[in-house]
């Protein structure tokens, strides 16, 4: 039997949710700097049978660790003229405005950009529909983040009658050959997707560079 669909409610309660967890969070990041700066090796020791203090202390070595990496892959951009496009997709309350927040809390925005398209203006609804998603394209040294791209047509469009079916067939036919050229033009392309597993994320990555 098919799971029933949120109401819009629900989804709405889940992402002040999500999002008050994600300040929350923030919030004991900064305490346990601050802590350690003042006491090095005792203000973030959890107590014994804390057993969520210590899972946060983890996850905040393990964030610092990861936030470090991106460092290293911002300054890499920066020196050899990189370019980087990573596609953020999923349903609403997936996750994908948290990870763009860790993703980019670091990195200098100047380099590393969030590009989150409100809807289309009359005038953009008759343009080319990528014409407005390719003037948020990366020059060298840059990596742009898109908040939900060119895959609303695939989607939220669709499903909220924004897009005729014709839009939504030539959608795909445009799409490989849109993500080519990009790639082709020495761009690179990452996608990340929010609603699937693991498994299913690394399948599409492989089909997708033996596509290209």
């Amino acid at each position: 039997m098919a799971e029933p669909t949120p109401s819009p409610e629900s989804l709405l309660f889940k992402r002040i949710h999500r999002e008050a967890i994600d300040e929350f969070d923030e919030e004991l990041e900064m305490e346990r700097e601050d802590g350690e700066a003042t006491e090095p090796g005792t203000a973030s020791r959890p107590t014994e049978g804390d057993s969520d203090a210590a899972a946060r202390r983890v996850y905040f070595t393990e964030l610092f660790r990861l936030q470090g990496e991106l460092v290293r892959l911002h300054d890499w951009v920066v020196e050899t003229g990189h370019r980087l496009v990573i596609v953020c997709e999923g349903r609403d309350a997936a996750g994908k405005g948290g990870v763009i927040k860790r993703i980019t809390q670091r990195l200098n925005p100047r380099v590393c950009r969030v590009a989150a398209l409100p809807a289309p203006t009359d005038r953009e609804k008759t343009q080319w529909y990528f014409q407005r998603y390719s003037a948020h394209l990366p020059a060298a040294g840059e990596r742009v983040l898109f908040d939900r791209s060119w895959y609303n047509r695939a989607g939220v469009e669709r499903v909220m009658g924004f897009c005729s079916d014709a839009e939504y067939e030539e959608f795909f036919r445009s799409v490989p050959e849109f993500e080519k050229m990009l790639v082709r033009s020495g761009i690179q392309v990452i996608k990340y997707w929010f609603s699937i597993s693991d498994e299913e994320q690394n399948f599409g990555s492989a089909a997708g560079s033996m596509i290209r």
